[in-house]
């Protein structure tokens, strides 16, 4: 469970992020490239990705060995130039600090070349910032237009509810589960992290590659960056590309179709709205129209009503993808992995 604690001044510094940050997005995009539990759709988006990188990328392997990255990756900037200097201008201090403590249980000594990155020198820098720029080129480009354009769509439905029922109402739900009990917001997490904001407030950007739980980037002196999930819960597609998705639209219909993806895990009419950008009421309806269908169940659980996809709702899908493979099967890849996290994409 994460809890951020809250002080009557921090509720005035709580805000959402009007523009996307381009690092942020890159940063989600890798960490899940990184896991193998996310299902068909996102083990197949894995493998278009890791066949498509350049070579140019891969020291950024290389910066974040065993997952675990150091602080100075975490850049909001809202342009992709401005947040590749921001890590540049990193202090020295932090640099070094963070490059000890990653590489502190990575068995070997560190490549040459972050040893020339932990003393500051500039061709290690350019290799640094040549391996974001190709990987924001690579995974992010073709669909950066959707993702501003999702931005706009979140920052707008925050926008109203703040106007009309305030931070609390928009806080209660920003991801399934989380609420604003007293001075304390609770988001579910599979693991314990408490911060006290102390003044500080607090800014929320949402990501549209991650399906985990809130990241938090808690810096000395910086408000607190809450990364939280809000894509449709399916890898993103590129204008114009078609990866089966309009196959099945065709036969259900654009938002039924994404629903079915998406409940191939279990989700409550809430979530399955707040992923899809529509109404509680859309959402029920459409998820009624499956149900009747016999492609989802529903059950109740306590006041939540769950969602699931049936096992004809997951052999259409596949049907449909294999279709529009020529019939290679995905059967039973769904599930499978270790679990890795971070943004760590592999060598070679």
């Amino acid at each position: 469970m994460i809890r951020i604690r809250f002080t009557a001044a921090d509720v005035a510094r709580v805000r959402f992020a009007s523009r996307a940050a381009p690092l942020l997005e890159l940063n989600t995009a890798l960490m899940m490239m990184c896991r193998r539990d996310d299902g068909v759709l996102f083990g197949r988006w894995r493998q278009r990705v890791l066949r498509s990188l350049p070579a140019a990328v891969e020291p950024l392997a290389d910066v974040v060995p065993a997952g675990r990255a150091p602080v100075f990756l975490d850049v909001f900037d809202d342009s992709l130039q401005e947040g590749l200097v921001t890590v540049r201008s990193a202090r020295p201090e932090v640099v070094r600090a963070e490059m000890e403590r990653v590489y502190a249980t990575v068995p070997g000594p560190p490549p040459p070349w972050i040893r020339g990155l932990h003393q500051g020198d500039a061709e290690a820098w350019r290799v640094v910032g040549r391996a974001q720029h190709a990987a924001f080129e690579t995974l992010l480009r073709p669909v950066w237009s959707l993702v501003q354009d999702l931005h706009q769509a979140e920052f707008t439905r925050h926008a109203l509810t703040v106007a009309e029922h305030g931070v609390g109402a928009a806080l209660d739900g920003l991801v399934p589960g989380a609420r604003l009990s007293g001075d304390v917001w609770e988001c579910p997490a599979p693991f314990t992290r408490d911060v006290a904001l102390n003044g500080r407030g607090m800014v929320l950007l949402p990501t549209f590659h991650w399906t985990g739980p809130p990241l938090l980037a808690d810096l000395p002196g910086r408000p607190l960056y809450v990364t939280y999930p809000a894509g449709p819960g399916v890898p993103l597609v590129p204008p114009g590309a078609d990866d089966g998705t309009e196959a099945l639209a065709g036969v259900l219909g654009r938002t039924r179709a994404a629903m079915l993806r998406v409940l191939a895990r279990e989700h409550t009419t809430g979530d399955l709205a707040r992923r899809l950008g529509i109404s509680n009421a859309t959402a029920s309806a459409h998820a009624a129209a499956l149900r009747g269908a016999g492609l989802i169940t529903t059950v109740r659980a306590g006041r939540a009503v769950l969602h699931r996809r049936t096992a004809l709702g997951g052999l259409l899908v596949r049907r449909r993808e294999q279709s529009h493979r020529g019939g290679f099967s995905v059967q039973g890849a769904e599930g499978q992995g270790d679990g890795t996290t971070g943004p760590r994409p592999p060598a070679g």
